[in-house]
């Protein structure tokens, strides 16, 4: 089954939900895929010399699915054939665990890679959501998103960073 297009969620990710919502958008809107990539960013054991417990993540909840959307119509403007979802979780992760989950469909796969690449990099940049990390002696907050949404070198940063 479908899940929307973008998400912040408490619980699980799943792949397979975010796959089936890229192909249902193509479908509606008349898209032909050839290719579909998806990209998971998961709770690593081990971080800057550290061996990580856990991830607790945050998020102001509107502005970061309005920043989801964002992204998605600056992807459509770069690759417009493109069809893209976006999926965060919040909350305690054990390591493993999947944070964040894209999908990105399009009749080609280089503008279906690009497109995955483009919209973590974007995430990093503009979404309000922000790591706790856990590990063995303290903990620490790490990452976050600081950059201007409407800051045009960052938007090109991140096209960059996903056409190399």
């Amino acid at each position: 089954m479908a899940a929307p297009q973008f998400l912040i969620t408490q619980e699980p990710l799943d792949v397979d939900q975010i796959v089936q919502t890229v192909f249902q958008i193509a479908k509606d809107t008349s898209i032909s895929n050839g290719a579909v990539t998806s990209f998971l960013g998961q709770v690593r054991g081990h971080n800057l010399g550290q061996q990580v417990l856990r991830l607790e993540y945050e998020a102001y909840e509107p502005l970061a699915v309005k920043a989801f959307a964002q992204i998605a119509v600056e992807s459509r403007d770069r690759w417009p054939e493109i069809t893209i979802a976006l999926h965060h979780r919040l909350g305690t992760l054990a390591v493993g665990e999947t944070s964040v989950a894209i999908a990105a469909a399009s009749p080609h796969r280089a503008e279906s890679f690009a497109a995955c690449r483009y919209a973590i990099e974007r995430i990093k940049q503009i979404a309000p959501i922000w790591k706790h990390e856990f590990f063995e002696g303290g903990d620490v907050w790490i990452e976050g998103a600081t950059a201007d949404p409407g800051d045009e070198d960052v938007r090109e940063d991140a096209y960059r960073l996903a056409c190399t």
